[in-house]
C-alpha cells in the first residue's frame, strides 16, 4: 500500500510554470524529427560572451573553488558600484550590494527579510509569477493589482494609494517588465517611491533587464532613493543565465538582516560565476554586450509590425527586455487552448498569458523574441498560416 504523501499546505498555491509543459511538449515533438520555433522561452539565445568565459576559466585553473564571503567578492561588489556611477552618475555603497545565486537569490532574500506571514506585497498582474509564489512561501499575501495598456501596464501612484491597505509592508515593480516590455519613468517612480514611504512601506524594483532598453535613456530606481530594494541579474543583458549570478541593493538599515539570512539560506554565490562576472564590466565585454542589445532591436521592430498585421492586438509597443505581450482573443478566447493548438499544428512554441496572472489571462500570449531574425521569419510564416483556419 502506497504511503500517504504530506505536502505543506502552501503547495497548493505555487502554480507551476505553463510554458515549461509547452517546451517539454516542443522537446518531445523535435525528438520525433519536428521542427519547432522557441519564441517561449525568455533566454538569450547567445552563449555568454568569450571574455566572460576566459575569466570564468582562469579563476578555475587558479583554484578559485572555495567560498566567498556571503555578500559575495568584494572586487566583484565593487565592480557593480563603479559600474552605477559610470552608467547613472549615482554613488552606491559596494557595502549595500550583495551578490546571490540568481535575481531569484535576491528577491528571496528582500522579501523574507520584509514580510511576516498574512502581511501583503502589492505587485501588478500581470507580472513575473515567482513574485507571487515566494511572497506565498513566507506565508504572505500577494495584492495582485490589474493594470492595462492604459498604465501601460505597469503600477501607478494612484493604484497603489487606492490598494495599499494596514497590513500593506511593500510594493514590487519591474522595469522592463516581463512580460510587457514596458518601462516606468522617472517622475512615475519617484510618485510611487513618496506614496511608499509616506505609508511607512518598502518599494521592490526588479531591474533584471536593465541594459536592455530601445530609444529611451537608461534609468535606474537608485537614481532617486537609497531606500528601495533593488534586483537585478548577470543572465539577461550580460548573457550569464546558466550562471546563475544576481545581485541585490539594499537599503543601509537592512545590510546586516539580509547578511544573517543569506548566510542561512546559501553561504554564498557560485564562486566561479562570480570571478567570471568581474569580465562583464570591461570595455571589450561591453562592446559585445551592446551590440546584442541592438540586435534584440532589431529582431523587436521585425516582429512587432508582423504581429500586429496578423491581427494580435499590442496597444504598447515594448521598450525593453526581449517581450512583446499580445492579445490573441482575435482568434480564441482561450490563449492556454490558443498555444497548445500552435504548438502542435504549426510548430510553434509560445507561452500562455495564465503564466503571470489572472487579469484577462486567457487573452493574452507573450512572444519571446530570442532568436535569430530568421528563425523569427519562419515562425510568423507558420503563425500566419494557423491563424487563418481560426
Amino acid at each position: 500500500m502506497a504511503r500517504k504523501i504530506h505536502l505543506a499546505q502552501r503547495m497548493d498555491d505555487i502554480q507551476p510554470f505553463h510554458v515549461m509543459d509547452i517546451l517539454a511538449r516542443a522537446r518531445q515533438l523535435e525528438a520525433e524529427g519536428r521542427s519547432i520555433v522557441h519564441l517561449e522561452i525568455g533566454e538569450p539565445d547567445f552563449a555568454t560572451a568569450e571574455t566572460i568565459i576566459q575569466a570564468g576559466q582562469l579563476a578555475l585553473q587558479n583554484r578559485h573553488t572555495h567560498y566567498t564571503p556571503t555578500l559575495g567578492l568584494p572586487a566583484l561588489r565593487q565592480a557593480i558600484a563603479d559600474d552605477y556611477q559610470r552608467r547613472f552618475s549615482i554613488q552606491v555603497p559596494a557595502s549595500r550590494i550583495v551578490i546571490t545565486p540568481g535575481a531569484s537569490g535576491a528577491l528571496h532574500l528582500a522579501l523574507a527579510v520584509l514580510v511576516n506571514p498574512g502581511e501583503e506585497v502589492l505587485m501588478a498582474d500581470p507580472g513575473y509569477p515567482c513574485n507571487r509564489h515566494f511572497v506565498r512561501l513566507l506565508e504572505g499575501q500577494s495584492r495582485n493589482i490589474a493594470v492595462t495598456e492604459a498604465t501601460d501596464y505597469q503600477l501607478t501612484a494612484a493604484l497603489l494609494d487606492h490598494n495599499w491597505s494596514d497590513n500593506s509592508v511593500a510594493a514590487m515593480l519591474a522595469s522592463p517588465s516581463n512580460p510587457t516590455g514596458t518601462l516606468v519613468t522617472g517622475p512615475q517612480m519617484q510618485a510611487m517611491i513618496e506614496v511608499v514611504d509616506a505609508r511607512g512601506g518598502r518599494l521592490l524594483v526588479d531591474e533584471i533587464y536593465q541594459g536592455l532598453s530601445y530609444g529611451v535613456d537608461e534609468f535606474s530606481c537608485l537614481q532617486l532613493t537609497d531606500q528601495a530594494f533593488v534586483i537585478n541579474s548577470f543572465s539577461k543583458y550580460y548573457g550569464m543565465t546558466g550562471w546563475r549570478l544576481g545581485w541585490l541593493v539594499v537599503p543601509e538599515a537592512y545590510v546586516d538582516a539580509v547578511d544573517r539570512l543569506a548566510q542561512n539560506i546559501f553561504l554564498a554565490a557560485p564562486t566561479l560565476s562570480q570571478h567570471a562576472a568581474l569580465a562583464a564590466f570591461s570595455d571589450d565585454t561591453r562592446l559585445i554586450l551592446d551590440q546584442r542589445r541592438d540586435e534584440f532591436r532589431r529582431r523587436r521592430d521585425y516582429l512587432l509590425p508582423e504581429l500586429k498585421a496578423m491581427g494580435f492586438e499590442i496597444p504598447v509597443t515594448p521598450q525593453g527586455a526581449f517581450y512583446i505581450y499580445a492579445n490573441s482573443s482575435r482568434f480564441s478566447q482561450d490563449s492556454h487552448v490558443f498555444v497548445n493548438q500552435l504548438l502542435e499544428q504549426a510548430g510553434v512554441a509560445v507561452t500562455p498569458g495564465i503564466d503571470f496572472g489572472a487579469f484577462n489571462a486567457q487573452q493574452y500570449v507573450r512572444f519571446a523574441y530570442t532568436r535569430p531574425i530568421e528563425v523569427l521569419e519562419e515562425g510568423v510564416k507558420r503563425i500566419r498560416e494557423f491563424i487563418k483556419n481560426c
